[in-house]
């Protein structure tokens, strides 16, 4: 018993947090995820191009400075003697008295002090950066001593950029050098500044997204919500709900989808009502038959064999109401139909040649087309000997009944014409439908459940054409199966040929 419930037992296969995320939230936090890494590599791209120019300024500014100082070591003369320069101490002295370093700039002349640390020269202004090189013995003595002209020093203070130019002097002159150095702490400050700005930018955006986004997704979901509350209220009792479709997009569409579909779903229940309405009101009079004379029998033997006489008539009558009725439940169905490459004129032979065991009638085989065209020939030889059944229980002996098919004005007609009562006006509008016959009786033998022409109809209309009830030339009925050429009924090939056979 264990085993049992536990196969029985139901599986839940849907992620739980999707049970409370509804897809408006889901909508929202995609569209903050996408805006947000697109707002952060906005905010990175600009620090790092920002950075990159702080860089390349920086270059610049100690390859100007440098280059400076080399032409004047190389082509400038000291104003004292009138004279290049010999001495590196005073070249130093005159080009740092004479330059303007920017704010985070600083420009030194170090000279060798044998035995000892090199002894820096400054500009006789004071350094406007914080924490100035010149004030670090230890950065500036690892500057000298360095093999490179250009480098990068880190130093807990601040990070520095540095470019040297060795003076060439004579061998019993000291060691001297000049060198440019750069705090670039202010200028990725200005860059980190406006990350940070482009941060709270980012993040205003993101609250003002968050809101228009909330909003926007709710407009847009409206109809998915009332698709979802329609289906909810949707009953096997009242499928008459429909979407109100607004405009001409993706939302639109599936409303007019969904419409469709409760349209269809709409006329298969009502096929199934009427299905059983109409199975329990034909099926219960030969149920009541049957049962009455099944109660009343007696023991006499030819009673007992005309009550079963009766029984299997009524029971015979029954089945083929079931079966009439299944076949009407079946032209709702897609395949209900198969068309095919036919023949006409060989179809209408066919169904002449059937129609005349109906009964002792003057049966006549009118106009035949010849043409080929896409229809059922089961369905059709079907739909034709119904009516040519139909034609029989109207019309007496030797009266004559009329088989054919033509094609004109661009369609195509397979018709069944009798020479009987005809049918009265107020009848013509409900012959077709089920169980329901005319008020004016043609014959004596016009008996049935009423669902005859009912399927003929349902045969017509599956192929995409209709029946048509027409007064006969002399008195009587003709009733026309119509076919467009336009519809799945597709002419191949065309022509008519006339055709006069009359069988007693």
């Amino acid at each position: 018993m264990t085993t049992a419930r536990a196969a029985t037992t139901p599986v839940t296969t849907a992620d739980p947090v999707r049970r409370w995320v509804s897809a408006r939230l889901r909508i929202l936090l995609w569209l903050l995820l996408v805006m947000a890494v697109a707002l952060g590599a906005v905010a990175f791209a600009t620090r790092s191009v920002l950075l990159k120019e702080a860089d390349d300024r920086i270059r610049g500014l100690l390859v100007q400075e440098t280059a400076e100082f080399a032409n004047l070591a190389r082509q400038g003369v000291d104003p004292r003697t009138g004279q290049r320069f010999t001495d590196p101490q005073a070249l130093l002295r005159l080009f740092l008295e004479r330059q303007y370093a920017d704010p985070d700039e600083e420009l030194l002349g170090l000279t060798e002090k044998p035995g000892d640390r090199p002894r820096k020269m400054v500009q006789p202004r004071e350094p406007r950066v914080k924490n100035p090189l010149a004030k670090d013995e230890g950065a500036f003595t690892e500057i000298f001593e360095s093999e490179d002209s250009l480098g990068t020093l880190h130093r807990s203070r601040g990070e520095v950029r540095w470019a040297r130019v060795d003076i060439e002097a004579d061998s019993r002159m000291p060691r001297a050098a000049f060198v440019v150095a750069f705090h670039p702490g202010g200028e990725q400050k200005k860059a980190d500044d406006v990350f940070t700005m482009l941060l709270a930018i980012s993040g205003v955006a993101l609250l003002m997204t968050t809101g228009i986004g909330w909003a926007v997704a709710g407009r847009i979901l409206r109809p998915v919500r009332l698709i979802r509350t329609t289906a909810a209220q949707l009953t096997e009792q009242d499928l008459t709900r429909r979407i109100p479709v607004q405009g001409r997009d993706d939302i639109a569409a599936l409303a007019e989808t969904f419409n469709a579909m409760l349209d269809r779903l709409e006329r298969a229940f009502a096929a199934q009502r009427e299905f059983v309405d109409d199975a329990g009101h034909e099926l219960r009079t030969p149920i009541t038959i049957v049962r009455g004379h099944l109660e009343l029998m007696g023991d006499d033997p030819a009673e007992r064999e005309e009550t079963v006489r009766i029984v299997l008539e009524e029971l015979e009558r029954m089945s083929r109401i079931v079966e009439d009725l299944l076949l009407l439940a079946k032209a709702e169905r897609p395949d209900f139909v198969a068309p095919e490459p036919v023949q006409l004129g060989e179809l209408t032979a066919d169904v002449f040649v059937k129609a005349r065991a109906l009964g002792e009638r003057t049966w006549l085989l009118g106009s035949i087309a010849d043409a080929e065209v896409r229809l059922d020939a089961q369905r059709i030889t079907q739909a034709m000997v119904q009516l040519a059944q139909n034609a029989v229980q109207h019309t007496v002996t030797g009266q004559q009944v009329t088989i054919g098919s033509r094609i004109e004005e661009g369609r195509v007609e397979l018709y069944v014409a009798d020479g009987g009562p005809g049918v009265q006006p107020q009848d013509a509008q409900v012959i077709f439908e089920r169980f329901r016959r005319g008020t004016a009786r043609r014959g004596a033998r016009a008996t049935g459940a009423g669902l005859g022409l009912a399927i003929v109809r349902a045969i017509a209309e599956g192929h995409g054409g209709r029946v048509e009830l027409r007064t006969t030339e002399g008195g009587g009925a003709t009733f026309v199966l119509v076919f467009d050429l336009d519809a799945e009924t597709i002419l191949l090939t065309a022509g008519e040929e006339p055709a006069e056979e009359a069988v007693p």
